[in-house]
């Protein structure tokens, strides 16, 4: 999952819209996230591709964060992806059927939980994006589609182009990614497997303690460290 993780965070899109962002977020960092929600008339494709390359710029630009400063880093993740992923449902689609079967308390805490494995995802990640640029493929959707996929590919300095696509729902705020695509796999279903995994062994609470407990580790690691 090394590569998949880089690519992802290269791509910088993301955004799992639903719940807070996390207690350690300052306010002026929720208000610039506020002040960038996208407006829903902005195009699914143009609205990915926007993301991508601020985050790409600012990485690039900022010495602090190749150098892999953590707030520098968690910033950026919360105020310029975190406004634009659909994070209810893609946990939702990550739990399957076991999701219906949690209590509202419990889908709280494994949406919680999952949104903090993403940030460390996502954060672990962008300090390493270098020379990669992103291109987007044309738009196949039709004016009246709630529900398309952004395709893009990642030309990587060395080797060739990594094939990675969005699928992205419009809401009543602007268009939201739930689901990332790299060389053809999805990362809804790839947390599926260990979610279903986790659950045969000790129920939801058990996989809220495994990636609680995930997470807790990925905190104590330098962020060029929680990318592998």
């Amino acid at each position: 999952m090394k590569l998949s993780k880089h690519l992802i965070a290269i791509a910088a899109v993301a955004a799992l819209a639903a719940g807070a962002l996390p207690a350690q977020a300052a306010p002026a960092v929720m208000a610039a996230a506020a002040a960038a929600a996208p407006s829903s008339a902005e195009a699914p494709d143009v609205l990915v591709k926007r993301i991508s390359q601020e985050v790409i710029d600012t990485v690039k630009s900022d010495k602090g964060i190749q150098a892999g400063d953590q707030k520098k880093v968690l910033d950026l993740v919360e105020s310029k992806i975190l406004p634009y992923v659909d994070f209810q449902r893609m946990t939702a689609l990550a739990a399957g059927r076991f999701w219906r079967e949690a209590t509202p308390d419990q889908q709280q805490q494994l949406q919680d939980q999952f949104r903090q494995l993403l940030i460390f995802t996502y954060s672990g990640a962008l300090s390493q994006i270098k020379n990669e640029t992103v291109e987007f493929k044309p738009l196949r959707a039709s004016p009246d589609d709630t529900e398309v996929e952004v395709r893009s590919q990642v030309n990587m300095t060395r080797g060739e182009p990594i094939l990675l696509n969005y699928r992205v729902a419009k809401t009543a705020s602007g268009w939201k990614i739930y689901d990332i695509s790299v060389l053809g796999a999805w990362l809804v279903e790839t947390y599926k497997g260990t979610f279903a995994s986790e659950i045969s062994k000790g129920g939801i609470d058990g996989l809220i303690k495994s990636l609680t407990e995930r997470n807790k580790k990925l905190a104590n690691k330098p962020l060029k460290s929680a990318a592998k």
